[in-house]
C-alpha cells in the first residue's frame, strides 16, 4: 500500500516539476513574443522572425479571444502564461485529490473503520470539488442553471446560503466560498477524517 502511495507521490513531483520548467519556457517565450509585439525588439531581426513563425500560430487562438473581449493583441503573450499557469495548478490540485481519494480508499478497504473515514471523506471531497466548480463557473459567467454546473449549486447553497448572510461582499468578490472551504476544513480535521 505504501508503495503505490509513494510511487503516486514521485509522479506527482515529477509532474510538479515538469510544470515548473513548462512555466517558466512559457514565461521566456512570452517575454520575447511581447517585446517583439511591442516593438522592444527589432520587429525584421531573427527573434522577431522566430516569433512570427513559430510562436503567433500558437497564441492566435488566445489572440482572438482577446481580440473579442476588446483587448489589445500584444496582451495575448502574458495571457498564454496566465492559462498554462493556472491550468497547472488545477492539474496539480486534481492529482493531489486523486491521491488523497487514492489514500483514502486504501485505508477504506483495510478496516470498518476506515470505511467509515473513506466515506466521509469522499463527502468533504465531492463538497470541496463543487464549490471548486462553483467558483470557476462563476469566473467565467457561466449559468448557475447550466446542466454542468447546476449539480454544484445543489450541493452547496446549503452552506454557502448562510454564510453569505453573515459575511458581506467585499464590492464584488464574494468571500463566502473561500471562507467555506476552510470551515470544511476545520470541521474534518475535528471529526478526525
Amino acid at each position: 500500500m505504501d508503495q503505490v502511495l509513494d510511487g503516486y507521490g514521485l509522479v506527482v513531483a515529477g509532474v510538479r516539476y515538469a510544470l515548473f520548467w513548462i512555466a517558466v519556457v512559457v514565461a521566456v517565450i512570452a517575454l520575447a513574443d511581447w517585446a517583439v509585439r511591442t516593438r522592444r525588439l527589432n520587429p525584421f531581426g531573427p527573434i522577431a522572425r522566430f516569433c512570427r513563425r513559430f510562436i503567433d500560430p500558437l497564441m492566435l487562438p488566445v489572440e482572438r479571444r482577446i481580440l473579442r473581449a476588446g483587448g489589445q493583441p500584444a496582451s495575448a503573450p502574458w495571457w498564454t502564461l496566465v492559462f498554462v499557469v493556472v491550468g497547472g495548478l488545477v492539474l496539480l490540485w486534481l492529482l493531489q485529490f486523486v491521491g488523497g481519494m487514492l489514500a483514502s480508499l486504501m485505508l477504506g478497504i483495510q478496516s470498518p473503520a476506515g470505511f467509515a473515514r473513506l466515506v466521509l471523506a469522499s463527502v468533504f471531497a465531492l463538497l470541496r470539488v463543487a464549490l471548486f466548480v462553483r467558483v470557476i463557473a462563476s469566473w467565467f459567467g457561466i449559468s448557475p442553471y447550466s446542466k454542468w454546473i447546476r449539480w454544484s449549486h445543489v450541493l452547496t447553497e446549503w452552506f454557502l446560503g448562510p454564510l453569505r448572510r453573515v459575511i458581506p461582499t467585499f464590492g464584488p468578490v464574494d468571500v463566502s466560498p473561500l471562507v467555506a472551504f476552510f470551515l470544511l476544513s476545520l470541521i474534518e480535521r475535528g471529526l478526525g477524517v
